[in-house]
């Protein structure tokens, strides 16, 4: 008996033992309050930022330092005013769990991202956020969770101050696409702001070439309001030749649609090219034919525009598209997206692949802004974007994934269906024959060799494409500018950051009105040929 005993006793030591060790670590939580202020339910996803320090004012993510802050979310369906959510911060969390933190002095905060937004453009209007909470000599998991408190809303930004002039020459936009709507069975609008040249009263017979403008990633419709702003007055200085711009809003519920014609977002290269446009040249005096239609983006916009000059060439005159997204797969920022096992965070020996640089210097790699976007929300980063406009749609009404978000794995048939759509390299190579004698001329691409993202690669790409097809193309690669910089010129013996608009438009002006003698510095001259 005495020995059954001893042996029960040491059984039971060692199974606790085994026990104990099979037990996964504790996970680390962090509670967020509704304020009693408020007065209803909210829902939406919410935001914890930690990073280490104090005194900051806000707390945000950062692709160019992407892990100085460490991120946790949580979805949250339901939260009443006074209420309180848990949020395990080693479940859904960027860099790492935030167990991992080593002791010392953080602070946090936290947002409630209620239009699931935040990855595209950051905080919103109507976001809730709570106070930045010191966490000083924090020890992970060694004391009471912290508690946020969301006591503040996101309010709405200040109108911008507009002349009155120019208010005077611009005009908003908002079309309902029947076919958009058709595709959404709900009503859909495109939405553009037109501003007409300095001269437009004064000549009341005369029709101008139209430029049609797109922003890049995280833009809105306020974004395109204030370049058309920009543009107006640097007509006014005579920088810039008459021409009516058309400053499209291209953000989406998803990201940006780009105007392309696709399988989730719906057909919006048509409701542009087939009712927007038509609708707004039996508005205006605009040239309403090819030789005065002209395309122009950066980014997102700059990749937006160049497909539409290469799906559309039967409409537009030409496209002056500058650091656009990658337009030739076999470099989609560095990486070959249809090589044998073809992976979107390391190369064959193991090596990061990287995403974000400053000129020799990287800041971030691809598996770090994947990373971190998965956390920040399902909706509206940049690569799930990229997944909306350029995948089919699988069988639960979601765009396919292009990569394995864990393990970075591409999946190569989602990379055939992207070749065959929206490799812009691929479709003009295979398409030529139909397309090359519309296109020929038209295509005009500017990028830094230094751009931030490492966009030049594959400009060079499609560049080498076009020259194989005699394209007349006309690629220029600018001498470390980067993805912010590359606009920056000197104008009248000062540095203007927008300058390189001037020669993009002086140049659409010579396509449409060749023989002026329009040069940049001069007044505004009449731009009419009718």
């Amino acid at each position: 008996m005495r020995i059954s005993r001893w042996f029960l006793t040491v059984l039971a030591v060692v199974l606790c033992a085994a026990s104990s060790q099979a037990q996964p670590p504790q996970h680390l939580f962090f509670r967020v309050t509704l304020g009693p202020q408020f007065t209803a339910p909210v829902t939406g996803r919410v935001l914890i930022f930690v990073t280490a320090g104090s005194g900051a004012e806000k707390i945000d993510d950062s692709p160019f330092h992407p892990e100085s802050v460490y991120i946790a979310a949580k979805e949250v369906p339901y939260l009443t005013p006074g209420a309180s959510v848990d949020v395990d911060t080693d479940d859904i969390a960027f860099p790492e769990g935030f167990s991992s933190l080593k002791p010392g002095d953080y602070q946090a905060q936290a947002v409630l991202d209620v239009g699931h937004t935040y990855a595209y453009a950051g905080r919103a209007p109507g976001d809730l956020v709570s106070d930045v909470v010191p966490l000083a000599a924090y020890h992970p998991g060694g004391g009471p969770e912290p508690v946020l408190v969301l006591n503040t809303t996101v309010p709405e930004g200040p109108a911008p101050q507009l002349a009155p002039e120019f208010v005077a020459h611009a005009h908003l936009e908002d079309f309902t696409s029947p076919a958009l709507s058709a595709f959404f069975a709900r009503p859909v609008h495109v939405r553009a702001w037109v501003v007409l040249p300095p001269d437009y009263d004064e000549h009341a017979k005369t029709h101008y070439p139209t430029v049609y403008w797109t922003h890049g990633f995280g833009g809105n419709l306020d974004f395109a309001e204030l370049n058309g702003l920009s543009i107006y007055q640097r007509m006014v200085r005579g920088l810039m030749p008459p021409m009516i711009w058309v400053m499209l809003d291209e953000s989406w519920t998803t990201g940006t649609h780009e105007f392309a014609d696709s399988a989730n977002n719906g057909p919006w290269g048509k409701a542009l090219t087939t009712e927007f446009i038509p609708s707004l040249e039996k508005k205006y005096r605009m040239d309403a034919r090819p030789s005065g239609r002209f395309l122009q983006g950066h980014s997102s916009g700059g990749w937006a525009t160049l497909q539409l000059q290469i799906n559309y060439p039967e409409v537009f005159g030409g496209t002056w598209s500058t650091s656009p997204d990658p337009s030739d797969f076999h470099d989609f920022t560095g990486i070959d997206l249809y090589a044998p096992h073809a992976n979107m965070y390391h190369r064959a020996d193991g090596t990061p692949y990287p995403l974000v640089r400053d000129h020799d210097k990287v800041l971030g790699t691809m598996q770090q802004f994947a990373q971190d976007e998965t956390v920040l929300g399902a909706y509206g980063g940049q690569l799930t974007s990229f997944e909306w406009v350029f995948s089919p749609r699988g069988s639960d009404g979601r765009p396919l994934p292009m990569f394995n978000r864990a393990t970075g794995d591409i999946d190569p048939a989602v990379m055939a269906y992207w070749r065959d759509h929206y490799d812009l390299a691929h479709i003009v190579a295979t398409t030529w024959a139909q397309r090359g004698p519309l296109l020929r001329g038209k295509i005009h691409v500017i990028v830094g060799t230094a751009d931030t993202f490492y966009l030049d690669g594959p400009a060079h790409k499609l560049d080498a494409v076009l020259q194989g097809l005699n394209a007349d193309a006309h690629f220029t690669y600018i001498p470390s500018r980067t993805h912010f910089d590359l606009y920056v010129m000197q104008v009248i013996g000062k540095e203007d950051r927008g300058g390189l608009l001037n020669t993009i438009a002086t140049e659409m002006y010579a396509v449409a009105r060749p023989g002026s003698a329009w040069k940049s510095g001069t007044k505004p001259a009449s731009g009419g040929l009718r």
